[in-house]
């Protein structure tokens, strides 16, 4: 079994999910007392989301890129950085270390080509939703991506930073959130990225009225698969 890297810690909550994840994913496959090898590199979000806020993304690569090294160092085969959002500087990571970054986007559109899907919403963080970063590499594979119109980013951003970050989830707002997808699906998408890890802490597939494509459980899985291959 392949060593995994988390890079972890944007937010503890779905980095948690992650670790759950994983552990129970290789214990389905392998049966008994098999867990999964993991080395874990979890931040202090705070200065991290305070880069996000100022813009400062260079600087946040540069600390996630120093992590990702103390990942290697301590023997990981791979990393999985456990977070839609800063997949923004996933090529600084990706550029300091020797082993491969397993990138959520590109797991997250194959995941939306074998389903038959050209056309996706996403629900996830303001950077994520109105950044190219998302929606110009998902467009390398063939998938066009919807956000949701302004309210309803603004809604989904403030659930995930002041609630779901904080491990608070409510009825009101899965509600709310509910809506935006189905103002998404209304629109013409296919499917919906759930494209915040925490995203998945409040929504699920019965709270969807068009597929959903959960980036936390695909990149659990696609790591679970290069893990054991």
């Amino acid at each position: 079994m392949k060593r995994i890297g988390l890079l972890g810690g944007m937010s503890w909550e779905s980095t948690a999910l992650y670790y759950r994840l994983l552990n129970e994913g290789v214990a389905e496959r392998l049966g008994g007392l098999h867990s999964a090898d993991l080395v874990l590199a979890s931040v202090d979000f705070a200065p991290i989301a305070q880069l996000q806020a100022d813009g400062r993304w260079d600087e946040a690569g540069a600390a996630l890129a120093g992590r990702a090294r103390t990942l290697e160092a301590a023997g990981a085969d791979l990393v999985l950085l456990c977070t839609n959002t800063m997949h923004k500087v996933a090529d600084h990571i990706q550029a300091a270390v020797n082993i491969p970054l397993l990138h959520i986007v590109d797991i997250t559109a194959h995941a939306a080509r074998r389903a038959g899907f050209s056309r996706v919403g996403l629900v996830a963080t303001r950077f994520t939703m109105e950044q190219p970063f998302y929606r110009d590499r998902m467009a390398t594979h063939g998938v066009d991506v919807l956000a949701p119109d302004e309210p309803g980013r603004d809604l989904v951003h403030r659930v995930i930073y002041d609630e779901l970050c904080r491990g608070i989830v409510t009825e009101s707002s899965r509600q709310q959130v509910r809506a935006v997808i189905e103002g998404l699906a209304a629109r013409g998408a296919e499917a919906v990225i759930l494209g915040c890890t925490e995203i998945e802490l409040l929504i699920s597939q019965d709270d969807c009225p068009i597929p959903a494509l959960p980036t936390t459980a695909l990149h659990a899985t696609a790591a679970i698969d290069a893990a054991l291959s």
